[in-house]
């Protein structure tokens, strides 16, 4: 019989950014993609996305030994990081409550860049389109509407397992993903920092 681990412990917006006033900073990877982190980010964190982290576990494994935070925009992607790599045997892993959205809800500094539309809302509109658009050819084409249909039960199982099919797909556009991290660089600037 398997146990699964039980998951990382959250931290606050507030409790993360007393640590950083108090000069006590864990490490904050941020999985988002790298449009996302380059619309905004927590000063001092590295972008290290999701899938990037997923391959390159066990090498980042090896520079994180100390506390980790884990951000996202809301936690979700934060929370399947902890899961890739608590399995890696990392230790003293933590996920930023709320992820970014929180932090700026709070008043947490962020490092701004080009505004871009975060993941949810590109989903959002993408989902909607399609249902709209095959509502209305649905009144001239017999079984349009199906795939309405298959895109809401695509966002129901997206709710219920906390995973998002169409935000994966749609992270590989050029828009979402600028230029990737290079895992060497982000180890180098792991090792690097004090």
């Amino acid at each position: 019989m398997s146990t699964t681990p039980a998951p990382a412990p959250s931290l606050s917006p507030a409790a993360l950014h007393r640590l950083l006033q108090e000069g006590r900073a864990p490490r904050l990877l941020d999985v988002r993609t790298p449009g996302e982190f380059r619309t905004a980010h927590i000063p001092g964190s590295y972008n290290v996305p999701l899938d990037t982290l997923r391959e390159h576990r066990s090498e980042l494994r090896a520079h994180l030994d100390e506390e980790v935070v884990l951000v996202c925009r809301s936690g979700g992607r934060a929370a399947q990081a902890e899961g890739a790599l608590a399995e890696s045997g990392l230790p003293n892993l933590r996920v930023l409550e709320g992820g970014i959205v929180a932090w700026e809800a709070a008043g947490a500094p962020v490092d701004r860049g080009a505004e871009r539309w975060d993941m949810e809302r590109q989903v959002r509109l993408v989902a909607g389109s399609v249902v709209l658009a095959t509502g209305l050819v649905g009144v001239l084409v017999p079984g349009a509407h199906l795939v309405g249909t298959a895109i809401g039960a695509g966002l129901t199982y997206a709710a219920l397992s906390n995973s998002c099919a169409m935000g994966v797909l749609l992270s590989r556009l050029p828009y979402n993903r600028g230029p990737r991290p290079d895992i060497r660089t982000v180890i180098a600037e792991l090792r690097s920092a004090p």
